[in-house]
């Protein structure tokens, strides 16, 4: 396609929204007409169902539950007065809250003001509220952010070891909807030891974010924590960011979140248009669809162009990757959908693993997001004019273009900043976007089987676990990796049982090894007190 083809193509697929300073181009993905004729049927029913899920069909039959999160940055869509003022009521409490944290009226013991912030939570309960505070938290925050999100002891340690002597000042939100999150539970665990080994009780520091009657509600109420916030069962956690999971962190750090909700909310009205050509989500679906044949058979890479949003891949790799990735769609076939997100940040990728994207196997297409505003006051001029912020939009534009002429497929999102009004758009852009694609290609969004069988297959590790070492305690001599197996009842897991005892010896907690580590079968095992 020659240049003048090109530069029509783009105008005649440019989504401009001025409200949002919004723009998006899928000019270089290169569907054509006749797919184009061919999925106009199929975004006619999901916008359909799309306005039903908005309207509190039940969305996730799984769990009977209605998805809900649109409601959040508009309330008047709720499909009953309770669940309005539910959330009406939620973000004044939040609001509420960080303003009486921001003056000392709610302070620590013995101590004026809060002055940090430790967030423990898992998946969605992490990322949204990482993404967020990378993006958008000032310079010197009311309150800086740390986060407990994964099970790692080291890591616990490092942040402990960051907040240092303020941990006096330092608030805790415990995330989890169930309060039975394992991950959560440790670190929450973990960090209420740290507290008493400080002699500080936890309790005056401790808030609660979880569903109402869970584990960590009562736990909360029992001990009598600082405060909770609810967690509603129509909100999944990859969609939980402009729920009371990621609004209290960002309110804390004296980020704007009524603009966040208002940008979604923009976008929300942008992306109900049931118009293929002006609605940006459904042209995001349009392009994943085509992109990788609707069966996700091509990687999507984001690459920001920002410092700021560097985490926005992350954030994007759950929402996509475990609302998409089923192995059945609605009707119970076997279809195994999905698909599979990366991505670092511009220009740092260039010299990386963009090499292999334009040269190599041609397995992605690519989302490239541009922010037009290079910073606050005026920028050096670096040579010729031009200045960091140029180079920068240069390295974006060659980028692009290199790819195009190797046939590399290629979206850009644009904002004019990066601001709370435009996250919150960006946050709700790619809401939408799965939800559309999802209803293309027939796969629930909004359940994940696949994690709930992570998580019960490492509970029966933890299971294994005990069996083996109550085998070892009662034994009177060293046994063989065969031996505790069988008087374990688990005869067909001597593998499980060798991992698991020997991450115990490794960390010197009785499990002791005899024989050769090169050879599992020759080892002799006992238990020292």
């Amino acid at each position: 396609m020659d240049s003048a083809a090109l530069w029509q193509r783009y105008q005649d697929w440019l989504y401009y929204n001025d409200e949002l300073g919004f723009y998006l181009d899928v000019s270089r993905m290169s569907f054509d007409d006749f797919f184009l004729k061919a999925m106009l049927p199929e975004f006619e029913r999901a916008f359909q169902e799309m306005a039903a899920l908005e309207g509190g069909a039940i969305a996730n039959p799984d769990e009977n539950r209605m998805v809900g999160h649109y409601w959040l940055r508009n309330p008047d869509l709720a499909p009953t007065p309770a669940l309005k003022r539910e959330i009406v009521d939620t973000l004044e409490q939040v609001k509420t809250f960080a303003s009486k944290v921001h003056s000392g009226e709610i302070h620590p013991p013995q101590e004026a003001k809060f002055t940090d912030i430790l967030s423990i939570g898992i998946g969605g309960s992490a990322l949204g509220p990482q993404f967020v505070a990378e993006a958008l938290s000032p310079l010197t925050p009311p309150l800086a952010i740390h986060f407990l999100d994964n099970a790692d002891p080291a890591g616990m340690d490092k942040t402990f070891a960051q907040i240092g002597d303020r941990l006096k000042t330092t608030l805790v939100l415990v995330i989890s909807k169930s309060g039975g999150t394992p991950e959560t539970r440790n670190g929450m665990l973990e960090a209420k030891t740290v507290y008493e080994s400080k002699n500080l009780n936890f309790a005056p520091y401790a808030v609660a974010i979880t569903g109402h009657g869970s584990k960590l509600d009562n736990i909360a109420k029992s001990e009598n924590w600082l405060t909770t916030f609810p967690m509603h069962d129509w909100v999944g956690g990859r969609t939980s960011e402009l729920s009371a999971v990621g609004l209290v962190a960002a309110a804390l750090q004296g980020i704007d979140i009524q603009a966040m909700l208002d940008g979604a909310k923009l976008m929300d009205d942008a992306t109900r248009i049931a118009d293929l050509k002006h609605n940006p989500a459904a042209l995001l679906a349009l392009s994943w669809h085509y992109a990788g044949n609707g069966k996700g058979a091509k990687d999507m890479v984001v690459l920001p162009y920002k410092d700021s949003l560097l985490l926005f891949s992350r954030y994007l790799q759950q929402l996509v990757m475990e609302s998409l990735g089923k192995e059945k769609d609605l009707n119970g076939n076997v279809v195994h959908q999905g698909i599979a997100v990366y991505g670092n940040k511009g220009s740092t990728d260039q010299h990386a693993y963009v090499q292999q994207l334009r040269e190599g196997v041609p397995n992605f297409f690519l989302t490239f997001i541009e922010v037009l505003k290079d910073r606050e006051g005026k920028s050096l001029i670096i040579e010729d004019g031009a200045t960091s912020g140029d180079f920068l939009s240069g390295f974006l534009q060659g980028t692009r273009q290199a790819l195009y002429e190797n046939k590399r497929d290629s979206i850009t999102v644009t904002i004019s900043e990066v601001t709370p009004l435009t996250v919150g758009a960006l946050i709700a852009l790619y809401d939408r976007a799965v939800g559309l694609y999802a209803s293309l290609v027939n796969v629930n969004a909004y359940h994940q089987p696949g994690v709930e069988a992570g998580k019960k297959a490492a509970a029966s590790v933890l299971a294994l676990q005990s069996q083996a070492i109550a085998v070892l305690q009662a034994a009177n001599t060293p046994l063989s990796l065969a031996e505790i197996a069988e008087k374990a009842k688990a005869g067909d897991r001597v593998e499980e049982i060798y991992k698991i005892l020997r991450h115990i010896h490794a960390n010197q907690r009785g499990v002791i090894f005899e024989g050769d580590l090169n050879q599992p079968d020759s080892l002799r095992v006992s238990w020292q007190n």
